[in-house]
C-alpha cells in the first residue's frame, strides 16, 4: 500500500481528503455515507457570532457542469455550534476543522478566541472569501493588506493552525495568498467559489433571488486547479486546494499542482460517498504508478511537459 499520510502546518492527517466547507453539513451527518475515519479531515459549515437566516430563495440553481448557490452563510451561530455541534464530534476519528466568518476583522478574531480552547477543533479555516454575503467580506480576499490583517487578528487569538480561504474572483490570487501568509496563516485555502449567474430568458428573470452567486463543480477545476497552482509558487505555507473535484485522478492533479490536500465538495451532493472512497482509490493509482508515497509527488509539475524518467 501506499503510503496517503500528509501534513498540514503542524497537523498529521491519514489521507489529503477533505470535506469542503458548505458541502457536507458539519460532517458527521455524512458519516453513514463516509465515515470519518476514511478521510483525513471534515471542515464544518461556516460558523458566524449570531445566527444568520441565510438568503431569499431560490437560492441553489444546477448548471450544465456544476451549481450556482447563494445560501449566504445559513448558520446557528456559534453558541449553537459551541453546545450542539462540538459535542458530537468529539470522539470523530479525523481531524476537525472549523470554518469561521466575520463581518469585520474582529470578529474573526473573536470567533478564533472563542474556539481556542476546544479541544475538540484541531484547526480554523478563515471563510475570507464567501461572495454570497454583504457587509463588505468579499475585500478581505480581493485586499492582500485586508487579508493580512485579518489573519493577524486570528494569529493573534488562537494557537491552533489557521488557514485562510481564498477567492478565485481576484486578478492575482497569489498576491492575496501571500498577504494571509504575512498575517501569519499556516495555510491557505484555494479556492472558494467562482461568481454567476443564470438566467431564466423566458419569464426574463434570474434563477437566483441575489442574481449573482457562488458556481462550483465540475466546471470550475480548471480555474480552481491554476489558482491553486499560483498559490502554491507564490507562499511557503501548504497550500489545500478546493474546486471541481471528483475522483481521485482530479486529487492528484491538485497534488501535483503543489497541494498537500485536497477538499472535496459539490460532487458529495451526487455521491456522498465519494470523500469516503477516495483515498482506497488514490493507493490503487499510486500503487499503479510505483509512487511510494503521495508526499513525493506535492509540487512535482514540470513546467516543461516532460515525463518522469
Amino acid at each position: 500500500m501506499a503510503d496517503l499520510s500528509v501534513e498540514l502546518a503542524s497537523l498529521a492527517l491519514r489521507n489529503p481528503i477533505l470535506s469542503a466547507s458548505g458541502t457536507f453539513g458539519h460532517g458527521l451527518e455524512m458519516e453513514h455515507f463516509s465515515p470519518p475515519h476514511t478521510m483525513g479531515g471534515l471542515v464544518s459549515k461556516t460558523v458566524t457570532l449570531r445566527p444568520r437566516p441565510g438568503n431569499t430563495a431560490p437560492r441553489i440553481h444546477e448548471t450544465e457542469a456544476g451549481f450556482l448557490n447563494s445560501i449566504g452563510l445559513e448558520n446557528r451561530g456559534i453558541g449553537a455550534y459551541l453546545r450542539d455541534v462540538l459535542p458530537r464530534v468529539a470522539d470523530a476519528d479525523t481531524r476537525i476543522f472549523t470554518n469561521i466568518g466575520g463581518e469585520e476583522a474582529g470578529e474573526f478574531a473573536e470567533l478564533a478566541s472563542m474556539l481556542d480552547e476546544r479541544d475538540e477543533v484541531d484547526a480554523l479555516e478563515v471563510n475570507l472569501s464567501c461572495p454570497n454575503v454583504g457587509g463588505g467580506r468579499l475585500p478581505f480576499s480581493t485586499d492582500p493588506a485586508l487579508a493580512e490583517r485579518v489573519m493577524r487578528g486570528v494569529r493573534e487569538a488562537t494557537d491552533k493552525p489557521v488557514f485562510a480561504k481564498l477567492s478565485p474572483n481576484v486578478t492575482r490570487i497569489g498576491e492575496i495568498a501571500r498577504g494571509a501568509e504575512a498575517g501569519g496563516a499556516d495555510g491557505v485555502t484555494a479556492v472558494n467559489t467562482l461568481l454567476g449567474m443564470a438566467v431564466d430568458w423566458r419569464h426574463r428573470k434570474p434563477r437566483i433571488a441575489s442574481v449573482q452567486a457562488g458556481y462550483s463543480g465540475t466546471g470550475i477545476k480548471p480555474v480552481a486547479l491554476r489558482c491553486a497552482w499560483e498559490c502554491a509558487r507564490a507562499v511557503d505555507v501548504p497550500v489545500i486546494g478546493c474546486g471541481g473535484v471528483g475522483s481521485a485522478e482530479d486529487v492528484l492533479e491538485f497534488v501535483v499542482a503543489g497541494c498537500s490536500a485536497v477538499q472535496v465538495g459539490t460532487a458529495a451532493f451526487s455521491d456522498p460517498a465519494l470523500p469516503g472512497t477516495l483515498a482506497e482509490h488514490l493507493d490503487d493509482l499510486l500503487e499503479a504508478e510505483g509512487v511510494a508515497s503521495v508526499r513525493e509527488l506535492v509540487g512535482s509539475l514540470d513546467r516543461e511537459g516532460r515525463a518522469p524518467a
